[in-house]
Formats: structure tokens, C-alpha cells, sequence
């Protein structure tokens, strides 16, 4: 019995119909469950929204932690008491504490964790099969995401001295440079800071440049792995 409740929860198997179900349900319950945290008055029609997806979510907590040992094998017996510190058990735990103050008035304490509601967003990793595919190319890609991604905080702050140094007169401090390094690499260029001499509009033009060869770099990486994804998954 508790094999196939862990089945059922588990990432969906494609023969496995009422898995697909469970997992088509909880997206739609997680997505419910959010739609209170787009509005900033609450009404009685969010408030039941709240009270029921709490619910759904603290069933789901407890069917996974009821089989931790069946996904946690390496653990054995101890798996139990590992679950609840495991990442995605972390994130179920936050995004069902907001609503114990609505399940129970007596924990009024727990009203701050309101705050963390948005922490269901992240139960979308669980149960999307594409998120699940791009964290799994972020991990094999993550050296070469990490050369890049000190590549360009390299040159974030080079530019910014450069221009802390040729223009000191549109910029007060550091920060605002490097600010300015930052918007530019990434080709934003919100225009509340800018050079205005001719040697900073140089450096400008070739930070922009630049930007768009290093913002390009980890999108062709993520691209690529995902096709590579996509193709393996086919193949088994």
C-alpha cells in the first residue's frame, strides 16, 4: 500500500496514469493557492482558497514523509527523521506554515510566516517536468555557467572603476559605477546614470558590446544542454 502511495506522489511515470493525475492536481492546486498573493485585500473567497489548499498541501507533507523511507533508502530507518530536513520537504514545511494561523487561531505567532507564502511558487520544481530538466542542465553545466558567471562579475567590476575613474563627475560613488557596469553589461541601460564624456561613452559602447557576448554565452550553454536533455529522455 505504501509502495503505490509513493508511486502516486512520486514524478510520473508516462505508463502511470493516476500519477499524472496527482501531479496535473497539485499544479493546479499550487497555482489556486497563489492567486490570493496577486491581490492585496483578502476576501472570505481567498480566505476558503487558503483554508483548502492548506489542506491538500499538509496531506501531500505527510503521504511524503509517511515514505520517506522508500525514497530516502539510503538512510534506511533514519530516513524518517531525515526528510523533514531534505530541500523540497524545506519547501512544502514554508509553504504550509503561513496557513496554520488559519487552521488554528491559538498559533497567531505564525502570522509573520505569511510573508513566505511565495515559497509554493518553488513547488512547481517538484511536479513540472521542464524545470526538472533545466536544473538538471544547470548541474552538469555548472562549471562552465560558473567561468562565465565570474567572467562577467570580473568585468562588472573593471568597467566600474574604469568608470568611477574617467568619470567622476556623473558618478558620486563606487556602487554607482558599478551599478552603471551592471546595467550595461546586461544591456538594460535604464539611463538614470550615464558618462558624458567622450572617453566614457567609449567605454560604455564597449561594455555593451561586451554585454551581449557575455549575457549570449549562458543562454547557448542552457540551450544546448536542454536539446541534449530532450533527445536522451527520448531515447530511454
Amino acid at each position: 500500500m505504501r509502495k503505490r502511495v509513493f508511486e502516486i506522489i512520486e514524478v510520473a511515470n508516462e505508463n502511470d496514469s493516476i500519477s499524472s493525475l496527482y501531479d496535473g492536481f497539485m499544479l493546479v492546486t499550487i497555482i489556486i493557492s497563489i492567486v490570493p498573493l496577486c491581490f492585496k485585500s483578502q476576501s472570505a473567497g481567498f480566505l476558503y482558497i487558503d483554508r483548502i489548499t492548506a489542506m491538500i498541501f499538509i496531506l501531500d507533507y505527510f503521504l511524503r514523509w509517511m515514505t520517506a523511507d522508500l525514497k530516502l533508502k539510503k538512510y534506511k530507518s533514519r530516513a524518517f527523521l531525515m526528510y523533514p530536513f531534505t530541500p523540497m520537504a524545506i519547501i512544502d514545511l514554508f509553504s504550509i506554515l503561513p496557513s496554520i494561523t488559519i487552521l488554528n487561531p491559538g498559533f497567531r505567532l505564525l502570522k509573520l510566516f505569511r510573508l513566505v507564502r511565495t515559497f509554493r511558487i518553488f513547488k512547481f520544481i517538484r511536479y513540472s517536468k521542464s524545470i526538472r530538466v533545466i536544473l538538471n542542465v544547470l548541474k552538469k553545466e555548472k562549471d562552465v555557467l560558473l567561468a562565465v558567471g565570474y567572467l562577467a562579475l570580473g568585468y562588472i567590476v573593471v568597467a566600474g572603476l574604469i568608470m568611477f575613474q574617467v568619470e567622476p563627475d556623473s558618478f558620486d560613488s563606487l556602487f554607482d559605477a558599478i551599478y552603471w557596469s551592471t546595467t550595461a553589461l546586461t544591456t538594460v541601460g535604464y539611463g538614470d546614470i550615464y558618462p558624458v564624456t567622450v572617453f566614457g561613452k567609449l567605454v560604455s559602447m564597449i561594455s555593451s558590446i561586451v554585454g551581449i557576448a557575455v549575457v549570449a554565452l549562458p543562454a547557448g550553454v542552457i540551450t544546448g544542454g536542454y536539446i541534449d536533455e530532450i533527445k536522451k529522455s527520448r531515447e530511454d
